[in-house]
C-alpha cells in the first residue's frame, strides 16, 4: 500500500498488521472525526480528520526506526476519540475542560471492546503490552516533552493552519533525532523555532478564544440533544456526520435545539467578556520545552534561553474565557 501523507509525502506500508488495522472499522471511523473539534464554522478550510493524524504518528515512528509494536500503538492511539474530538470533554463527566483527557480515560476499555484485540493477537502481539503507554516513550510523553503524537499534530497543523510551509516542516524533520527514547533537535536554533511555532499554534488554535467557542457551542448542542433523547451516548462514538444528521431531523420542532445548532455553526454572536458573561469556559493549553544539542551538550531550550521559562510558566496553565451569548 502506498499512502500519500500531507506531511511526510508518499510512504509504502507493507506490514500486514498495520494494513489490517488501517482497514478496521475503528480506524476507518476516524475519517469522519474532525481532528480539532468542529473546525469549519470557526476555522474555515482547515478541517482534517483524526484518521490522517493517526497514520501520521505511525509513519513518523516508522521513519525514525521505532519497532513494530510502537508503530501499532501509534496507529491506534486515537481510536477512543468521540465525535467532534475534544468537544466531548465539555459534555461528559469522564472528561475535563482543563485536561482534555476523555479519550485517554476510556482508551483501554474502548480498545478491548473493539475488533482491535483479535487483529493484534492474530499477529502474536500482546495487547496488554500495546495498551501500556509507558512501553512507548517515543509515541507518548507528558508535556513539555516532545513525542510522536505531539510532533505529528503540530507539523500537520502548521500546514493546515498556515503558521508555516513545507520548507519549515522539512527543517524540523531534518533536524530531529530519536535517541534513547527521546526526541532531540540537532541544534538550539531549530528547537527554538519549533517551540515558537508550537506556541503560535497553541495561542491561536489549540487554546484560543475561537477554539473555546467551538468546544463550548458544540458541547452544548450535543449535550442538549443527548438529554432530549435525540441522540444516545452510543451515538457519541459513531461519526460527526451521523450525529449531525440525527440532530438536523429535530431542528424544525425544537427551537432551543435550533439555537444551540446555530451557535455551533457560528451563526450567533458570542463575546468573550469577563465583565459580562453567561459561562466560564476552559481550554487545555500546551507548551513544549524541547531537548536539543548545544555545544556538545544535551539541554532544554529553557536552559539556553531563560525567557522560555516565563513562557512555559504562563502557557502551561489552562486558558479561561468568559462567554456571553446573544440570542
Amino acid at each position: 500500500m502506498i499512502y500519500k501523507d500531507r506531511v511526510y509525502g508518499p510512504i509504502e506500508i507493507n506490514e500486514q498488521i498495520l494494513l489490517e488495522l488501517i482497514a478496521s472499522p475503528s480506524l476507518q471511523r476516524l475519517k469522519d472525526i474532525d481532528q480539532a473539534g468542529y473546525s469549519e464554522p470557526f476555522f474555515p478550510g482547515t478541517g482534517h480528520a483524526r484518521f490522517e493524524h493517526s497514520l501520521g504518528v505511525m509513519i513518523l515512528l516508522k521513519k525514525f526506526g521505532a519497532d513494530l509494536e510502537e508503530q501499532v500503538a501509534g496507529l491506534i492511539h486515537d481510536v477512543s476519540h468521540s465525535v467532534f474530538s475534544h468537544s466531548i470533554d465539555y459534555i461528559l463527566e469522564e472528561g475535563s475542560e482543563k485536561k482534555h483527557d476523555h479519550q485517554d480515560n476510556i482508551f483501554s476499555d474502548f480498545v478491548r471492546n473493539s475488533e482491535i484485540p483479535k487483529i493484534v493477537e492474530k499477529y502474536n502481539i500482546d495487547l496488554d503490552y500495546i495498551l501500556e503507554e509507558a512501553n512507548f516513550p517515543l509515541k507518548e510523553k507528558e508535556l513539555p516533552d516532545l513525542c510522536a503524537d505531539r510532533i505529528d499534530y503540530s507539523l500537520r497543523e502548521t500546514l493546515t493552519y498556515g503558521t508555516g510551509d513545507s520548507r519549515l516542516v522539512k527543517l524540523f524533520l531534518d533536524n530531529l533525532v530519536a535517541n534513547n527514547n527521546s526526541w532531540i533537535f540537532k541544534n538550539f536554533e531549530t528547537a527554538q523555532k519549533f517551540a515558537d511555532n508550537f506556541n503560535i499554534l497553541n495561542s491561536k488554535f489549540y487554546a484560543g478564544s475561537r477554539t473555546a467557542l467551538m468546544f463550548r457551542t458544540a458541547g452544548d448542542c450535543l449535550k442538549y440533544a443527548l438529554n432530549k433523547g435525540y441522540i444516545t451516548k452510543d451515538d457519541l462514538y459513531t461519526t460527526d456526520s451521523q450525529v449531525l444528521e440525527k440532530i438536523k431531523k429535530e431542528l424544525s420542532a425544537d427551537e432551543r435545539l435550533k439555537l444551540f445548532y446555530d451557535r455551533m455553526h457560528n451563526k450567533k454572536k458570542i463575546n468573550n467578556n469577563p465583565e459580562n458573561f453567561d459561562v466560564e469556559v476552559y481550554c487545555k493549553s500546551r507548551v513544549v520545552n524541547p531537548l536539543c544539542f548545544n555545544r556538545g551538550k544535551l539541554m532544554r531550550i529553557s536552559d539556553i534561553n531563560p525567557a522560555w521559562k516565563k513562557v512555559f510558566k504562563t502557557e502551561q496553565k489552562p486558558k479561561k474565557y468568559f462567554l456571553k451569548f446573544e440570542e
